[in-house]
């Protein structure tokens, strides 16, 4: 049995057949204040049914709060278009999914959460790189990235001198099901490097091949697992 917190501005309640399952539900508003005093729960099941803005702005909010267990996004089919990686978001489901699928794609969310690597820190040439809150910071400097910024930087970090071609980054960091092309790593290099300003040179370009993280010469990242 889980502990499964629905986040919903809806009276009538987000995925009815929740109700049928074992699991221990708390319903609560969707709303930033009431995150703040949500009880414990084994994952966060978030209603994105009728304001699919909100629910992203939300996704944003549990990111940047350190929020470790699975989101599961409750979609109408239509709302199924909009969702990208860079939400954040562990899974989806629609509407009038029936007890068993839930069921199982809460079984899943929390099996690939517990098979996952624990929080890393990473250090390494004035950048400090925190997994567990979502956060990094250049010689002091806190970096205002999206989410898919931030999971570029740290795969790019944490494999310092390391060559990658577009094609593995989007692979490692966009998924495999991502249907973009590699136009969108370019993109997402150069907003990091104006982000990092005058460290922008710790992202390397290999010319005809792809990118790099250009540690200071004889480092190596301090990663250790929480």
């Amino acid at each position: 049995m889980a502990h499964v917190i629905v986040l919903t501005s809806d009276p009538s309640g987000a995925l009815p057949a929740l109700e049928l399952l074992s699991h221990e539900v708390h319903r609560i508003r969707a709303t930033p204040a009431d995150l703040v005093t949500a009880p414990h729960s084994d994952i966060i099941v978030l209603d994105a049914r009728r304001d699919l803005m909100h629910a992203k702005a939300l996704c944003a909010i549990l990111a940047t709060t350190g929020v470790t267990v699975p989101i599961l996004l409750v979609l109408t089919e239509g709302g199924l278009t909009a969702v990208s990686p860079d939400w954040g978001v562990d899974d989806v489901i629609l509407e009038n999914a029936g007890p068993a699928e839930i069921d199982a794609r809460i079984r899943l969310s929390l099996g690939r959460r517990d098979g996952a690597s624990p929080a890393t820190m990473i250090q390494t040439s004035g950048l400090v790189i925190d997994e567990a809150s979502y956060s990094a910071k250049i010689q002091g400097r806190p970096l205002d990235l999206t989410f898919k910024e931030f999971e570029l930087l740290r795969f790019l970090a944490a494999h310092p001198s390391r060559v990658f071609t577009r094609e593995q980054l989007l692979s490692e960091v966009w998924g495999y099901d991502y249907f973009g092309g590699t136009r969108t790593v370019d993109v997402h290099v150069r907003r990091l490097r104006a982000k990092l300003g005058d460290m922008e040179q710790l992202i390397g370009t290999v010319r005809n091949v792809g990118y790099r993280f250009n540690a200071a010469d004889g480092e190596v990242p301090d990663a250790a697992r929480a």
